[in-house]
């Protein structure tokens, strides 16, 4: 259980920045490895899937909005690069889940689904 616990809480320091060598996968990180890759990436795209009202009430400064149920329609033309670092959320994790892993059935490759805003501990923002 410990070893399962210590592989599926780890970032490959590497992927951050640099498109992933073989197929993509689901990969669930933490608010503070989101955070970090945040503060250390070149570039990376931070996204909201939650509704238009969530957004407006408090998120994430910098992040975009596509909502859960836009992704397949709204992705390729709003996130061009399949190979950008995209860091995912929405209110408690099922539907940054879930448009994580629609984005790596688009085949993009460096998606990082942080779970809900409700984990997320630093500052965020209000208003349009």
């Amino acid at each position: 259980m410990a070893t399962l616990m210590l592989t599926a809480g780890c970032v490959d320091a590497d992927v951050k920045t640099s498109p992933q060598e073989s197929a993509a996968e689901y990969q669930k990180i933490t608010a503070e490895q989101a955070k970090a890759i945040m503060d250390d990436a070149e570039s990376f795209v931070l996204l909201d899937v939650r509704s238009d009202d969530e957004y407006r009430e408090r998120r994430i400064d910098g992040a975009i909005l596509i909502p859960h149920h836009e992704i397949k329609e709204r992705a390729p033309d709003e996130l061009p690069d399949k190979d950008t670092v995209i860091l995912i959320y929405c209110r408690s994790g099922a539907r940054s889940a879930a448009a994580a892993n629609e984005l790596i059935e688009m085949s993009y490759t460096n998606v990082y689904d942080f779970g809900g805003i409700v984990d997320w501990t630093y500052e965020t923002t209000s208003g349009e």
